[in-house]
């Protein structure tokens, strides 16, 4: 059994959906991050950057130990994961890097950019035109960026569905929150229509 401390944001739903897709089971344990509940003495024995998600496993594979392993940071969780079940992260060497590159850019660009689009101009008490400004322009970057691969590939990784795409779609699902138009990135829209359709994206995005 996996215990997943998340929250609903785009991060903590990279985990949920992981793990509906694999089938492996995990209990959810809600963090309220409204209530700074990610600051607790217990939470931060799991992850002491005190931020969700974070999972413990209570039968990691045998490489680990007997002991459960914690395990933070939502791209190392969904590498974790891919490695433990042998899902979503591909075994040939070229689709596997095809998959971490694209993961890579996710935890540092589109998360980052997007996170900052929605603290300026959604959330901050003064809003700054320039920091809207700029973050709006560098959002609408990556999904142009996101939307040329995707012109030649049908997912991330290439013909494999992978941890890139988990990564990605949560943060394309606030789409509405980014002020972009869908017809712009046509080949984004396909992909993420066809993601959404997914039963286990859809039970992960019901968590917690």
């Amino acid at each position: 059994m996996i215990d997943l401390y998340t929250w609903g944001t785009p991060n903590g739903r990279k985990v949920s959906v992981m793990l509906e897709e694999t089938g492996l089971k995990y209990q959810a344990f809600p963090i309220n991050i409204s209530k700074d509940e990610q600051f607790a003495p217990d939470f931060l024995k799991i992850n002491p950057n005190n931020k969700i998600p974070a999972i413990v496993d209570h039968a990691p594979p045998a490489a680990y130990g007997t002991e459960p392993v914690s395990v933070f940071e939502s791209g190392a969780i969904l590498i974790y994961l891919a490695e433990k079940s042998g899902k979503f992260l591909p075994t040939d060497a070229k689709a596997r890097m095809q998959a971490l590159q694209w993961l890579m850019w996710q935890m540092g660009g589109f998360g980052p950019m997007l996170g900052q689009l929605h603290h300026f101009g959604r959330f901050a008490k003064e809003k700054v035109p320039y920091a809207i400004d700029r973050f709006a322009t560098e959002t609408a970057r990556l999904y142009k960026v996101l939307d040329g691969h995707l012109a030649k590939n049908e997912y991330m990784a290439g013909k494999e569905l992978s941890i890139a795409d988990f990564a990605a779609l949560p943060w394309a699902a606030r789409w509405e929150w980014h002020g972009i138009d869908w017809a712009t990135y046509p080949h984004a829209k396909r992909w993420y229509d066809a993601l959404m359709a997914r039963p286990g994206v859809q039970r992960g995005f019901e968590v917690p």
